[in-house]
């Protein structure tokens, strides 16, 4: 509902919500066991989801996993801070059958 009417008010101002959508400083990339972590935290009401993307840079163009989590924060930089560390424990936990699939796009 408070998702809904914060549409609404958006939309009588003016704004779009891509400000929310925008890397923030504080979103920069990670490197990680040869492998790169892209934080990309999700507004959700007055809270901020854990989520994200862990791409394999390869010859033949990137392949990229994504993942969302239930995990909520109430500021965007504990969201990014916490996508980072669970975008290491995917890879530390699925290693390379991340992407044994040999799609490009896909999710963790």
């Amino acid at each position: 509902m408070a998702s809904f009417v914060s549409r609404i008010l958006k939309s009588l101002t003016g704004q779009s919500g891509d400000e929310e959508k925008r890397p923030s400083e504080s979103d920069k990339t990670e490197a990680y066991k040869g492998l790169v972590i892209h934080p990309a935290p999700e507004r959700e009401g007055q809270q901020w989801r854990i989520a994200g993307a862990i791409i394999q840079q390869c010859e033949d163009g990137d392949r990229e996993r994504t993942f969302t989590r239930a995990d909520t924060f109430s500021t965007r930089e504990e969201a990014v801070t916490n996508s980072v560390r669970k975008g290491k424990q995917i890879i530390d936990e699925r290693g390379p059958k991340l992407f044994d699939d040999g799609k490009a796009t896909g999710r963790a």
